[in-house]
């Protein structure tokens, strides 16, 4: 596999708070956090905060918050770049006093003049290096009242290159590289100067990140040059698709990280879901995070977009469900079922967990399901009922009734018997017993299996439903 060079791996993840941490962000920082685990090296978190005007607090929280859920904690950071604006002005100066990059006092007004003639004359549209220093070279006189901005002195020839860790070979060439704004008119840096600044004080070896910024990285790799840096190795990861084949947006349903949670799904089956988006190890669809970063190769990175299907994804966390204790899903749903209005206290959660779990795919499933022995009262659906329980099967729940309460013990496997009993003795099908007696007691008419539903609501309880469903018919 592709493994470090000289250098003690360092890979970094580094999301910009203008929104949630989204699906594709998730997968890019999962992929550069196994590979440091990989090579036991370190990961670092990176906040990109300098777009001050679509920067929030709450966004930057909602990256963190995704990151804790997902487990993918970092070595060193968060780093904010707005904390380390007197350092990109260092290196700037540098530059200048250098001459790897110079003041512009073209107006953007001028800068897009220039575009529109390249355009007319069939050349790509680009500033056009009136401010550009060359050897006998006269410059325009300085205007009155407008303040410059810096640019990079892009080389103008040659090719710039690099050996992509997905793609394979990329090359641009350096002619089509126009002087690109380091630092804008009032001061500010810009992204593309920031981000190389980050890379090369941290010193960052990999760089894994969505193939959107492909053309971003000849320009980043020539200012590292310029400074006279050590490169890092890139690879660029290509985007996720929706279901219908076209990029994945809100339209096709909840993209934030932290939806999937609120929706119940677990950071282990995302983790699981994200890797064999556009990773693969064989023919494996089912692993753990252990064997993830054991077994991680960016080799084995697709070079074809992958694409999400939320039935792939309810198939692995329905999977990852079952491997949990009764217990500890009982600890993780219990607050998802008070949420929806039931309470715990008086119920065995961990049994509730074991009986419904198989037919469950996220916690807020479960949590649904186990409304059916957590809720005070049974819902009440008058249509159903009067469907269901006709004066025959009231007769036969009445009767049920008088010998269940002499049960010597109320257990799953004796309530069973007895349903087979009174089945036999009646001469009578099973669901003409088990739907009366669901929509008496659950107000459902499908449940789990009849016998240990009863079991886990508790004698008590079953009997106390029975005999109002016995009083209120009486009072008809």
């Amino acid at each position: 596999m592709t493994a470090p060079q000289t250098r003690p791996v360092r890979t970094r993840f580094a999301p910009s708070p203008t929104g949630f941490l989204h699906l594709g962000g998730a997968r890019t920082a999962l992929f550069s956090w196994a590979y440091a685990r990989h090579f036991n090296g370190c990961f670092v978190l990176r906040i990109e905060d300098t777009d001050v005007a679509r920067s929030t607090p709450e966004a930057v929280q909602a990256i963190l918050d995704a990151m804790q859920w997902l487990e993918l904690q970092a070595d060193e950071g968060p780093f904010y770049q707005m904390q380390r604006m007197g350092r990109y002005r260092e290196v700037i100066g540098q530059m200048l006093d250098q001459g790897t990059a110079y003041h512009c006092w073209s107006t953007p007004a001028e800068v897009e003049a220039m575009r529109t003639r390249a355009r007319a004359l069939g050349t790509k549209p680009r500033y056009d290096g009136t401010w550009r220093p060359e050897p006998g070279k006269t410059l325009p006189p300085i205007p009155a009242g407008v303040q410059p901005v810096v640019r990079f002195r892009s080389p103008l020839e040659g090719v710039t290159a690099w050996d992509d860790l997905v793609k394979g070979p990329i090359r641009f060439d350096n002619a089509e590289l126009d002087d690109l704004v380091i630092a804008r008119a009032d001061g500010t840096p810009t992204y593309n100067f920031c981000v190389v600044v980050d890379d090369w004080d941290m010193e960052i070896t990999h760089v894994i990140r969505g193939d959107d910024h492909v053309n971003n990285t000849p320009r980043q790799i020539n200012i590292l040059r310029a400074l006279g840096a050590e490169l890092p190795i890139y690879g660029h990861v290509p985007m996720i698709l929706g279901p219908d084949g076209e990029k994945l947006s809100k339209r096709h349903g909840a993209v934030s990280v932290m939806e999937y949670e609120r929706m119940g799904y677990l950071p282990e089956a995302m983790v699981n879901y994200l890797a064999r988006l556009g990773w693969s190890h064989g023919d494996d669809e089912l692993f753990t995070r252990e064997q993830f970063v054991a077994w991680f190769d960016p080799r084995n990175l697709s070079r074809s977009p992958a694409q999400w299907d939320p039935r792939k994804l309810n198939w692995v966390n329905a999977h990852t469900l079952r491997t949990l204790r009764p217990e500890d899903l009982a600890r993780q749903v219990a607050p998802r079922i008070e949420r929806l209005g039931g309470t715990c206290g008086q119920v065995d959660l961990p049994a509730i967990m074991a009986l419904l779990c198989d037919r469950a795919e996220t916690l807020e499933d479960l949590a649904q399901a186990a409304l059916l022995f957590c809720e005070i009262e049974p819902p009440v659906d008058s249509a159903l009922r009067s469907e269901v329980l006709d004066a025959q099967a009231l007769e036969r729940l009445e009767a049920f009734r008088e010998q269940a309460s002499a049960l010597p013990e109320w257990t799953s496997a004796a309530l069973d018997a007895l349903i087979k009993a009174c089945l036999k003795q009646w001469g009578i099908k099973m669901p003409q017993l088990a739907i009366p007696l669901r929509v008496a007691i659950t107000g459902r008419r499908q449940t789990p299996a009849i016998g240990a539903v009863l079991a886990l609501l508790g004698r008590d309880t079953v009997l106390q439903r029975l005999s109002a469903q016995r009083d209120q018919n009486g009072r008809r």
